[in-house]
C-alpha cells in the first residue's frame, strides 16, 4: 500500500473519530448533528471517489442544515464533484451559491477562475479569440478575488495575471 494511501486513511479515520466526539459533546440540535453526519459521510465518500454517494449525502445535509456558513461548505463540495465530473456549468452554479452564503471562500473563487481559464483555452482551440479573451478576463477577476482573500496563495495564478497584464 502506498504511503499516501496509508496517510489518507489515517487522516480520514482521525477526522471521523474527532467528528464523532464533537457531535457528542458540542451542544447542538439533533437536526444539526444529523446534517453534520451526512456532511461527514459525504466527505468520506468524496475522498474515496464515490461521487454519487457523496452527492446524496451532501444533498441530504443541505436539506437539514440551516446555518449559511455550514451550507457554504456543503455547496462548495458539491461544486468540487461537478468540477471533477466535467460538469462545469453546474459546478459554477454551486460555487456561486456557496459564495452567496460565505463570500470568504478563496478556494471557490480559484475554482471558478480555473473553469473560466479552461473555457478560454477551449475557445482558442476553436479559433474564437474574442470569446477566449472574455473567459480569460472573467478568470482574472475571480483570481483577483481569491488573491485579495489570501494574498500568499495561488502563485501560478499571480504569475499568469502578471504575464497577461491583468494584475492591477
Amino acid at each position: 500500500m502506498s504511503r499516501s494511501r496509508i496517510n489518507g486513511n489515517f487522516i480520514d479515520k482521525t477526522f471521523s473519530i474527532v467528528a464523532n466526539i464533537l457531535l457528542r459533546i458540542i451542544p447542538t440540535t439533533s437536526g444539526e448533528k444529523e446534517a453534520f453526519a451526512y456532511y461527514r459521510d459525504g466527505m468520506s465518500a468524496q475522498s474515496e471517489g464515490n461521487y454519487a454517494e457523496a452527492l446524496q449525502n451532501y444533498y441530504e445535509a443541505m436539506r437539514l442544515e440551516i446555518d449559511p456558513y455550514d451550507r457554504s461548505y456543503i455547496l462548495y463540495n458539491i461544486g468540487l464533484i461537478y468540477t471533477r465530473n466535467g460538469e462545469h456549468t453546474k459546478a459554477l452554479e454551486y460555487y456561486f451559491r456557496a459564495l452567496e452564503r460565505n463570500p470568504f471562500l478563496p478556494q471557490a473563487f480559484n475554482n471558478m477562475a480555473v473553469i473560466c481559464h479552461y473555457r478560454g483555452e477551449q475557445a482558442i482551440r476553436q479559433g474564437d479569440s474574442e470569446i477566449a479573451e472574455a473567459w480569460f478576463d472573467q478568470a482574472a477577476e475571480y483570481w483577483k478575488q481569491a488573491l485579495a482573500l489570501t494574498p500568499g496563495n495561488y502563485i501560478e495564478a499571480q504569475n499568469w495575471l502578471k504575464i497577461t497584464r491583468r494584475f492591477e
